[in-house]
């Protein structure tokens, strides 16, 4: 679709409003108004900022060299020709902070298009949300080139060093669709253009969230796997020790039942205790119970329906389940595990089985301080996360690249934080 033939149609969609248009004359007038308020409080910052860099500059200062002019796209409209000053010398030594050198697009604004672009918005929604602020339609690239800065951003933050080991990490995967290019193969689209085909595979997103001695949270790392293999979380790790977490001092890693995180765990941090998530051990009990000799009678003797009496049963297993966990001490939850499995053996063998095998790694928290059990005894943080992500990514469908895909998993983690008023994600350090 052209520029032209998208415009029209942003301004037939925006004629159905129900709320009455000011005069061409007036709005023309509101927006020049606004746009030229706008145009001299950036310009007087920005001289601002010169100034005070000259202001810190030992010796010889080099000199102003007038302005050159900027296209500028802002929340309230485009500045079409903002006056950058600029020095003879030494302009890349400054710190930009309004405006990068080479940016076109203020800050707030990319915020604003961030948050959309976590919502769910296509770069053709973001297209028509634009063409209200900019009054004009910028092509799918130009916008794709914004959404592809803020991508750039993000990856590099998460590359970033890590200055802080945490002591305790809990480790998970959250599963989606993306698409991949399949090599050597093309079709036409409506539009007589040959397109190389796509075809949408199942990849997982592994995560490694940090918790500190005060009970806070942050998302240190995450990358898109194929599996949750020994392979994958080995490769997890290793990145995490690459870009410099200290395997020596971590103490516990909390994670679910997956098979290759013992073997990947032993290589990377053989000395860290490894915490199953208590979440999961519970719920395993449901997928094997035999609901043998379920009683027809309640306590009053009345009959009680087949599906009633199973709820009943299930109810009663994983309670009793849950009350190991709520134990005040070690001991005592090794008592009740004992109490568990001699009043169910006989009548769910298959999940009292279940439940035992490594019971003993989902007590490993009692070897820490009480007030981060609920912190390290579950990867329920981790899963609040995944939770928020699923939301996002059933609303999108299928992430076109794993960039976009890790962008948009970055923007949940952070929002999800900031509501939550919680450490927020990178701030390592």
């Amino acid at each position: 679709m052209t520029i032209a033939a998208r415009e029209e149609q942003i301004l037939r969609i925006r004629s159905q409003g129900i709320h009455p248009d000011l005069s061409e004359q007036l709005s023309e007038t509101l927006r020049t108004s606004v746009i030229s308020a706008v145009k001299t409080v950036m310009e007087g910052a920005l001289q601002e900022e010169v100034s005070e860099f000259l202001s810190q500059v030992e010796g010889e200062k080099p000199q102003r060299s007038g302005f050159y002019s900027r296209g500028l796209n802002t929340q309230y409209g485009v500045i079409p020709d903002l006056q950058v000053p600029k020095l003879r010398r030494r302009n890349a030594e400054r710190s930009w902070q309004i405006l990068e050198r080479y940016q076109r697009s203020l800050g707030n604004l990319m915020d604003w298009l961030c948050c959309l672009y976590v919502m769910g918005l296509s770069l053709r929604d973001l297209q028509e949300a634009l063409y209200f602020l900019l009054d004009r339609v910028l092509s799918v690239s130009a916008v794709n080139q914004i959404t592809l800065q803020v991508q750039r951003k993000l990856d590099e933050k998460r590359q970033a060093p890590i200055r802080k080991t945490p002591s305790m990490i809990l480790v998970d995967g959250v599963w989606v669709d993306i698409q991949y290019v399949i090599a050597d193969e093309y079709k036409e689209d409506q539009s007589g253009h040959w397109r190389q085909c796509r075809q949408v595979q199942e990849r997982v997103v592994l995560a490694v969230m940090a918790i500190w001695a005060d009970g806070r949270q942050e998302l240190l790392h995450y990358e898109v796997a194929e599996t949750e293999s020994e392979q994958t979380w080995t490769t997890v790790f290793e990145n995490l020790i690459r870009r410099g977490f200290v395997p020596e001092q971590l103490e516990l890693v909390s994670s679910d039942g997956s098979l290759g995180i013992p073997s990947a765990l032993a290589t990377c941090f053989p000395q860290a205790q490894q915490q199953r998530c208590i979440t999961h051990k519970v719920r395993g009990i449901e997928r094997h119970l035999t609901y043998l000799e379920l009683p027809q009678f309640d306590d009053e003797r009345k009959p009680v329906k087949p599906a009633e009496a199973k709820k009943k049963r299930r109810f009663e297993i994983i309670s009793d389940a849950y009350e190991i966990f709520d134990a005040p001490d070690l001991s005592t939850a090794m008592t009740r595990l004992e109490t568990f499995e001699g009043k169910w053996q006989t009548l769910e063998p298959d999940a009292v089985r279940t439940f035992l095998q490594d019971s003993e790694l989902t007590l490993t928290y009692y070897q820490f301080d009480s007030d981060l059990h609920q912190h390290i005894r579950t990867t329920n943080h981790l899963e609040r996360v995944f939770r928020e992500f699923r939301t996002k990514s059933d609303e999108i469908g299928a992430f076109p690249n794993e960039t976009s895909c890790l962008t948009v998993f970055c923007f949940v983690v952070e929002r999800d934080h900031a509501k939550h008023d919680r450490i927020i994600n990178a701030n390592n350090s």
